[in-house]
């Protein structure tokens, strides 16, 4: 028998959905999500018109990314393992049209991409591909951004440590803040061989013990004493931070750092050897670096706490 794939299946691009989004203001971004229900499987797309300054911090023992170019006009998350990064070459030639096939050095069309592997629940082949980046970038728009089981997320999982219990369908959660003048917002794809834990140091998603209803935490691990190497490989979060505040390449990659470093207590285990973590972090540059600008303390803090705010938005709460 044949395994479906983008080569032997007929294809359609799906942007619109129902459900769960976050609504923000956040001048400068636009998003667009598509989707092969045939996969399930899907793309995000990060649209910046005029180009912003960006950073990359990668920190998961298995990534697949293509980009760090200190500058883009987008990000493209996608499922589909190394095959999704196929979908950030269709927003590139997306903008390549939209600006009439320019060649010109300043005009060429800059996306980072990254990827989920996301065929653990679903026996299929099928990838975010060129026409699903495509797709994703003519359908962005601004201050809309789907939660839960959309776009990267369609089929992401979470909670899948060993000796733990099941891994249970996770997805992307974003959220946003403001202090002042400055808004940060985050958008994360979970993907993570650990478990979402909340504030209260509850495991709410994944781990799950199917004869308790249960979850657990991954220290109960070490007291089942797991077979060594049974940990499925296959695992990432990819995590967008955009600020409106202008910060330099230093503060950028220092911001990235502080924010994945931080997101450790909302995800556990994270940055195992076999996650793929993925964070860029990237400037609007509106609120110029004065007096009404936040110090990088504070907007470390602000950053950090929205990005927790994002993980727990990333999956529906009706199953806890």
């Amino acid at each position: 028998m044949t395994r479906a794939s983008n080569d032997n299946t007929d294809l359609t691009p799906r942007t619109t959905f129902d459900g769960p989004e976050l609504r923000f203001d956040f001048p400068g971004l636009e998003i667009g999500v598509a989707e092969y229900d045939e996969g399930p499987t899907g793309c995000t797309v990060f649209h910046f018109p005029a180009g912003v300054p960006a950073a990359m911090d990668v920190r998961g023992g298995s990534p697949a990314y293509v980009g760090d170019y200190g500058f883009v006009h987008a990000v493209c998350f996608a499922g589909g393992s190394i095959y999704g990064l196929e979908a950030a070459s269709g927003v590139a030639a997306e903008l390549f049209a939209r600006r009439g096939h320019s060649t010109a050095w300043n005009e060429i069309a800059v996306v980072s991409g990254a990827i989920i592997y996301d065929y653990r629940p679903r026996q299929n082949a099928i990838y975010p591909d060129k026409t699903l980046g495509r797709a994703a970038l003519q359908a962005a728009r601004p201050g809309v951004f789907p939660l839960g089981p959309r776009g990267a997320g369609r089929s992401a999982t979470v909670g899948k440590g060993p000796a733990l219990g099941r891994w249970e369908p996770a997805g992307q959660g974003g959220a946003i803040r403001q202090l002042g003048a400055t808004k940060t917002a985050v958008f994360t794809v979970v993907n993570a061989i650990g478990a979402i834990v909340d504030r209260d140091g509850r495991v709410v998603r994944g781990h799950l013990d199917p004869d308790s209803g249960t979850r657990r935490h991954a220290a109960d691990a070490l007291a089942r004493a797991p077979a060594a190497n049974d940990a499925p490989p296959g695992n990432t979060t990819l995590t967008l931070v955009a600020t409106n505040q202008q910060l330099d390449r230093r503060a950028l990659v220092q911001l990235g750092r502080q924010v994945h470093a931080s997101m450790a207590r909302a995800i556990q285990p994270f940055h195992a050897l076999n996650d793929g973590d993925v964070l860029v972090t990237v400037s609007t540059g509106e609120v110029i670096a004065d007096a009404d600008a936040l110090d990088d303390w504070t907007l470390g803090v602000l950053a950090a706490e929205t990005a927790w705010d994002a993980v727990l938005t990333s999956f529906s709460p009706a199953a806890e």
